[in-house]
């Protein structure tokens, strides 16, 4: 029976991510979904799914705090090219570094920097937080059936700037472009919550336990 593992390491209420996903992997027979901290299941998971809530460096502190996590994710995903979905902060790590509160380095899957959301127009505030507009810029499997104009739901101040433009295979309009997802190889991460998506963020979630790269 395939396995997706659903990372926890106090980065937030896993409760509406873990009911999308199990709502979505009864749908497409995607077989179980574990919620865990165990590295030992995340090296035996068939994919995996990283969420995160919070500030980059706390995140990114309590991932290592966990002795031997991150080292079973990186294992699984980067040599053994298992799929990956980042959820908020949990896509943001994918960057070289983060710059909220201060400079730290992550996991430089997918090179480029989280820095803070300055829109243009000054009347927008800071957290953008709420339903935007989705404006997909690459097709992919997991966007199968996602399409430009869907909506989305993000809560976040900063925001992931890729190096390689190609890495970035969807963005919203907030005073200026941002990124609303990213992928490469066998990654994909984005930055609003798929859980509390409605409809499309159900279609990725679903998109995403059929993903076979």
């Amino acid at each position: 029976m395939p396995l997706t593992a659903l990372v926890d390491y106090d980065s937030g209420n896993l409760h509406s991510a873990e009911k999308a996903f199990q709502r979505m992997s009864a749908e497409t027979g995607a077989g179980d979904i574990l919620v865990t901290s165990r590295p030992e299941d995340v090296a035996r998971a068939d994919r995996i799914v990283l969420p995160g809530d919070g500030a980059f460096p706390a995140c990114r502190t309590a991932l290592g705090s966990y002795g031997g996590l991150f080292e079973a994710i990186e294992e699984a995903v980067i040599r053994k090219a298992r799929p990956f979905l980042g959820i908020c902060v949990g896509m943001q790590m994918l960057a070289s570094r983060g710059h909220e509160y201060r400079l730290t380095e992550g996991f430089g899957w997918i090179p480029g920097d989280v820095v803070k959301i300055e829109p243009a127009d000054g009347a927008l505030k800071v957290p953008h937080m709420g339903w935007n507009d989705l404006m997909v810029e690459r097709p992919h499997p997991v966007l199968d059936g996602i399409k430009t104009g869907d909506h989305a739901y993000f809560v976040h101040s900063y925001h992931f700037r890729v190096t390689d433009p190609a890495h970035r295979l969807a963005f919203c309009d907030y005073g200026g472009q941002i990124t609303a997802i990213v992928g490469r190889d066998t990654i994909i991460g984005t930055q609003f919550h798929p859980e509390k998506s409605q409809a499309p963020g159900l279609r990725l979630i679903g998109n995403f336990l059929r993903w076979k790269p």
